[in-house]
């Protein structure tokens, strides 16, 4: 990600992290917490009474996310799990509960005020088979083939490196390790006003990726047995809520947005026996 872009997510989210830890809401836009009376079509209900009943209201207040990837993930007892972009931290407390005492789980951010908030969130839950670690989603501090799962919760489409963050992935990853990550993918074209706008990248939609590249994407990173399920659709005023923060013309833009932007559910997994060895496959 470049230094502006990279600049621009921390304070977006770190400002997210203070206003939390004050008690308020996040920031309307895709940092919309999944609690707050702001009705952002792509950060709100995103989990069930029990998941929300087993994490501290600031976990939840804290979510920022456009899926639930832990209950999509299928995780098991003792598996090793990754959050790239943990956040304030619920989908890494709703992961430890799901590996239990046997499983780990790590959580990757590089902002230290939702790093902070995190911590307090995990004490709040009582859950101690999780570490969270001060790093950025394109260059992950742990070493080659240490986890069982990768997910993340719509990250990915924040960073400006989009293929280094998916190497990262493949590296962290055992051999038959699986990827399992929310996300937003676009369908057809996006407005360049859209994608040039730094507002709404922050808020998700202007880095998203179209479904095509993101599988070409994760092919190249060296990903076999690749999925993409859409799990939501905007429509017309979803369109016109997500762009009401950005300073663009939202009568003139809503209706070319329509249906292009989903919210999707992202499975892959690395190879068992790697039989290439080129540079996206090798370490």
């Amino acid at each position: 990600m470049s230094t502006d872009a990279t600049d621009t997510v921390r304070e977006k989210y770190a400002e997210a992290a203070r206003r939390i830890a004050a008690g308020e809401s996040a920031a309307c836009g895709c940092g919309t917490s999944a609690a707050s009376a702001c009705c952002d079509p792509i950060t709100a209900n995103l989990y069930a009474d029990d998941e929300a009943a087993a994490v501290p209201d600031t976990a939840l207040r804290a979510s920022l996310g456009c899926g639930n990837p832990t209950a999509l993930a299928r995780l098991e007892p003792g598996e090793t799990v990754l959050d790239l972009g943990s956040g304030g931290g619920i989908d890494v407390i709703l992961s430890a509960r799901r590996v239990g005492p046997t499983g780990t789980v790590y959580g990757v951010d590089m902002t230290d005020e939702m790093l902070e908030l995190a911590e307090i969130n995990r004490q709040k839950a009582g859950v101690t088979n999780v570490k969270f670690l001060k790093g950025h989603i394109e260059q992950v501090p742990l070493p080659d083939n240490t986890v069982d799962v990768v997910i993340s919760n719509c990250v990915i489409n924040l960073s400006a490196d989009k293929d280094r963050v998916l190497r990262e992935a493949f590296r962290v990853l055992k051999p038959g390790g699986r990827f399992a990550v929310s996300d937003v993918v676009v369908r057809g074209e996006i407005p360049e006003e859209v994608r040039r706008s730094m507002e709404l990248w922050v808020g998700c939609v202007a880095g998203a990726l179209a479904e095509h590249d993101y599988r070409r994407k994760l092919e190249a990173a060296g990903f076999t047995d690749i999925d993409i399920e859409t799990t939501r659709t905007y429509e017309l005023e979803d369109a016109r809520a997500f762009l009401a923060t950005s300073g663009l013309n939202v009568d003139a833009l809503a209706p070319l947005v329509t249906g292009r932007v989903t919210s999707a559910f992202l499975r892959a997994r690395k190879p068992q026996n790697r039989s290439c060895c080129g540079p996206a496959c090798c370490s």
